[in-house]
């Protein structure tokens, strides 16, 4: 439920409205647009009359919402969230671009790509320590040797670091150690994963699921928020379709009903999606166009040799001259990477 409060009410009025719907049993989230305040309601609200409410004074608009997810609701929250991490902004006016390799391979190969994405314009690091595969054959990460590495390469450049965590018993290291912990697509409903993230404050990138609907993505979103943590930024990553020729199909419209109907920042992951490296440039510039806050990039010094990804991986040259195309495009829309 949503509480719209009229410009006119003052400081007491408010707070004698928000003791009387907690007293209900019901969570008042406040926040404002500059003009109005909003009250959103989480708990039972089912208790609550909607034109009791109405009666109050100060209160201009009750609106019961439709959608299950509440916090992660752009009617919950009347501006976009902006979230803060290492001195950096995700959101906003802001273009975010995180590029790396999809996983740590060595100490030169992780600094000096970390080096060569920070020359271009990347603002994160992003790299792979714990790799969850198809197959139980395939590389599967240097795990905790790669999150040391991780540390070196940001201590060499300083690059805040992204790296995915797979399971609640790695929390507290990736709390202390990683700058913003990533929840990949296979693990987009893991509810006790989703849910331990939730009671830390690091921000949290929260890639779609292969199948999932926007309404499960945004109900992904929520259990992170719900505990407590709003530091939630969503990734379209390509969803599974018919189409076989591309790894996935990257679902742009998603960008656009995600910023809709959530307040959250919005990132796109154009390598995952693709799957061949040709098509990243061009996706990433479609991506901006259409008002992604941001990109994740795979970039790689040896794609060939890879040993994870290597086919939809850009080189650190052409992640170059990728970034100044970006700019460009920022800067149609008013906006800086």
């Amino acid at each position: 439920m949503i509480i719209i409060i009229n410009p006119s009410t003052n400081e007491r009025q408010l707070a004698q409205l928000q003791q009387e719907i907690e007293q209900a049993g019901c969570v008042v989230n406040r926040s404002a647009d500059g003009l109005r305040t909003i009250f959103g309601l989480t708990g039972d609200v089912a208790k609550l009359d909607p034109e009791q409410l109405k009666s109050k004074p100060g209160v201009e608009k009750v609106v019961r919402l439709k959608e299950p997810y509440k916090k992660a609701n752009r009617l919950f929250r009347a501006t976009n969230t902006l979230v803060q991490t290492a001195g950096r902004q995700i959101g906003g006016d802001q273009l975010t671009v995180i590029a790396g390799p999809c996983s740590v391979e060595s100490e030169s190969q992780i600094v000096s790509i970390a080096a060569a994405v920070k020359a271009a314009g990347a603002g994160f690091l992003r790299g792979g320590a714990f790799k969850p595969r198809s197959s139980p054959y395939s590389f599967q990460g240097l795990k905790e040797e790669g999150l040391e590495l991780l540390k070196i390469a940001r201590a060499a450049t300083g690059l805040p670091i992204v790296s995915e965590i797979m399971s609640v018993s790695m929390l507290d290291r990736f709390e202390q150690e990683v700058d913003v912990l990533q929840i990949g697509a296979r693990n987009m409903q893991n509810f006790d994963l989703l849910k331990a993230v939730g009671q830390i404050r690091k921000p949290v990138l929260l890639k779609r699921g292969m199948s999932a609907t926007i309404e499960e993505f945004l109900m992904s979103a929520e259990y992170i928020m719900v505990e407590g943590n709003e530091n939630v930024i969503l990734c379209e990553r390509g969803i599974r379709t018919f189409e076989t020729y591309t790894r996935n199909t990257l679902d742009l419209s998603a960008v656009l009903a995600l910023k809709m109907q959530s307040h959250l920042p919005v990132l796109v992951d154009p390598s995952h999606a693709a799957g061949l490296s040709w098509m990243v440039e061009s996706l990433s510039k479609a991506a901006v166009a259409v008002g992604a806050d941001g990109l994740i990039i795979e970039v790689h010094n040896d794609p060939a040799n890879a040993k994870c990804d290597g086919p939809q991986s850009i080189t650190p040259a052409r992640f170059a001259d990728l970034m100044l195309s970006l700019r460009a495009i920022a800067q149609c829309e008013n906006r800086v990477v």
